[in-house]
């Protein structure tokens, strides 16, 4: 839980801790000049609970304070993924409404049925066909069938080709694959 103070300042706390102990048992050694290592033994050790309670106090501070510095840390770095995540979002909308739009056009190119176009939606969502029945409260069969349709009727092999597609357009070339 300590991990967080540096080398210097457990030094300079034990330092102290040590200093403060040294300095106790020389005043009480002022005050009683006869006694012996036994009750010196006996004086440190009752200085113990005190001594200690006060370093886990100061040690539960720096510990708050330091969670509460990166508690705020997460908060404003929170705060701005949020507003990033709202801009990418609004500047995004306009480019996914164009994709929706075209992808819509292209089905009705192809004279997909309102429940090929359904299906054809989800396999470019990546569902598979078993998701894709499960969605449209329909048989696996029958969405097999219906895919089957659309990569019929688009003259398409399959799903990676449906996928392809719509996505070839939207992607940047790779540098001397042109």
């Amino acid at each position: 839980m300590i991990d967080f103070i540096d080398v210097r300042t457990r030094a300079w706390a034990i330092a102290a801790v040590v200093a403060g102990i040294g300095l106790l048992l020389a005043l009480e050694l002022i005050e009683e000049p006869d006694l012996t290592a036994s009750d010196l033994i006996f004086e440190v050790v009752g200085l113990l609970p005190t001594v200690l309670t006060s370093v886990g106090v100061v040690l539960l501070f720096r510990v708050a304070r330091r969670q509460r510095d990166e508690h705020l840390q997460v908060l404003r770095d929170l705060e701005i993924a949020r507003v990033q995540g709202h801009r990418w979002r609004s500047e995004a909308r306009g480019l996914l409404d164009g994709l929706g739009a075209a992808i819509d056009q292209q089905f009705s190119r192809w004279n997909l049925t309102e429940a090929e176009r359904e299906v054809a939606l989800l396999l470019l969502k990546g569902l598979s066909l078993k998701e894709v029945a499960g969605v449209r409260a329909a048989s696996e069969r029958t969405a097999r069938e219906q895919a089957r349709s659309i990569y019929t009727t688009s003259g398409l092999t399959g799903r990676a080709a449906l996928s392809a597609f719509f996505l070839e357009d939207l992607l940047a070339p790779i540098e001397g694959l042109d």
